[in-house]
């Protein structure tokens, strides 16, 4: 790889003289300026963007904390992400938490320290980690007062889940509740909780976690404490697909006995059989949203407190009935 100190020599000029072009800063004469140009574009020169950052206490660099890289939903918010910032020429660094707040800080002081100029959060609802950082902050898919957001109208998700079941049949209905830290997964809990407690219906409350393997022993316990259940409102898409093959192995006939309804529409959601009935959240917009939000924060250099609500869709499948059936 070509070094500054190459196109120094190329071009017949000083180490400080390509700085100045690169920077551009300074007064270079144009015939001098055209000279390092041509030798940048025939030696492939590519700065160091690291070393520059550095130097000028900026970088081109943005971080991104997800909680679960095992979870397709996340991935497909960091694609939003990834794709709106280097079309603005900028790099993603990503930082999976695994939901612990420890390696949350730990990424927070690694993007500090590589000079990110905004951290966009898919994380944790505890905003006390990032209320000291003098760069931008966006949460995504997570609400709070004191910082921007995007997310999707997760009471809109809820209500919707809980009106398709009672439209379609059921009346013993179990509503399994995701994380009580997590302020989008208690929205979208309470509206259906609403929903649920004006109707007729029977109904119980399971709480669980986001997890796959969580949800597989959750969905054990559904089925032992509610045999004669038959409406699921799962907490996300994961634990659906997880009651779902539950359910199948206990030779539950789907969607005829028992109707399942998942959040989020992950690809997977398509590909278990029966296909998932689900709340689609348009994950990659949201990441798009985030990203250009974070940007607007960057170029304000303020932290605005704009909230942004994507709206949600049911995505019917094959784990509900067809309406009027």
């Amino acid at each position: 790889m070509a070094t500054i100190r190459d196109v120094a020599s190329e071009a017949g000029v000083s180490v400080a003289t390509v700085s100045r072009v690169l920077n551009g800063k300074g007064y270079v004469n144009e015939n001098t300026r055209k000279a390092v140009e041509a030798a940048i574009r025939k030696l492939a020169y590519k700065p160091n963007e690291v070393a520059r950052s550095l130097y000028h206490h900026q970088s081109k660099l943005i971080g991104l904390v997800i909680p679960d890289i095992t979870n397709p939903f996340f991935p497909e918010i960091a694609r939003g992400v990834e794709d709106f910032f280097q079309e603005e020429g900028y790099h993603v660094m990503i930082g999976n938490s695994d939901e612990s707040r420890e390696k949350e800080v730990n990424y927070i002081e690694a993007f500090s320290q590589h000079n990110v100029m905004g951290i966009i959060s898919t994380s944790s609802d505890d905003i006390s980690q990032w209320a000291g950082l003098d760069i931008p902050v966006v949460l995504l898919d997570r609400i709070q007062d004191d910082f921007p957001s995007v997310c999707a109208d997760q009471e809109a998700g809820g209500k919707l889940a809980a009106q398709i079941l009672l439209e379609r049949g059921s009346r013993n209905i179990t509503l399994m509740r995701g994380p009580h830290h997590l302020r989008t997964a208690q929205e979208r809990f309470l509206a259906a909780l609403t929903e649920l407690g004006r109707s007729s219906a029977r109904f119980q409350v399971l709480n669980t976690a986001f997890s796959y393997h969580h949800a597989l022993e959750t969905a054990k316990q559904l089925f032992d404490c509610y045999p004669d259940t038959d409406g699921i409102i799962a907490a996300n898409d994961m634990v659906a697909a997880a009651v779902l093959r539950e359910a199948l192995a206990r030779g539950k006939k789907i969607p005829d006995g028992l109707q399942i309804i998942g959040f989020d529409d992950i690809p997977i959601s398509q590909l278990v059989y029966p296909a998932l009935s689900t709340i689609h959240q348009p994950a990659y917009e949201m990441g798009m949203e985030a990203a250009k939000l974070l940007l607007e924060c960057m170029h304000q250099q303020t932290n605005l407190k704009k909230k942004i609500k994507l709206s949600i869709a049911f995505k019917d499948r094959e784990t509900t009935r067809k309406e009027g059936g």
